[in-house]
């Protein structure tokens, strides 16, 4: 076990891909996935998970079919599973998912987005 404390501003530092999480810890199952996003995402759900979405720096918007929710700095926001979503940032926003090993970004949807699972930094 490696006793030091996970810093997600040298984390951030580390890469500069939009919409790639990189997964930062583990805990049983689930997965600390940091991510810089800006511009729109694709539309998508998660059958079989939540997805917990914590702003760490920026605003994130979350769209819904019937609806939207707006994150700040230091709020979080959880998706049930199956509720197509799509996120956006107007500017680069700095966020930290907590979902599943293994889960895609993309969901089910084919996409340019679809980012490579898996990737620590």
């Amino acid at each position: 076990m490696k006793i030091e404390a996970i810093n997600f501003k040298d984390k951030f530092e580390k890469f500069s891909e939009q919409w790639s999480p990189r997964v930062i810890a583990e805990m049983n199952d689930y997965q600390f996935k940091l991510v810089k996003v800006e511009s729109e995402f694709v539309w998508h759900d998660h059958p079989d998970t939540d997805e917990a979405f914590i702003v760490i720096e920026g605003v994130l918007i979350i769209e819904f079919r019937d609806g939207s929710v707006t994150l700040e700095s230091g709020e979080m926001f959880v998706i049930p599973k199956g509720i197509e979503h799509k996120p956006s940032a107007e500017q680069e926003c700095k966020i930290l998912i907590i979902e599943p090993k293994g889960v895609i970004n993309t969901g089910d949807v084919n996409s340019g987005l679809t980012a490579q699972n898996d990737v620590w930094i």
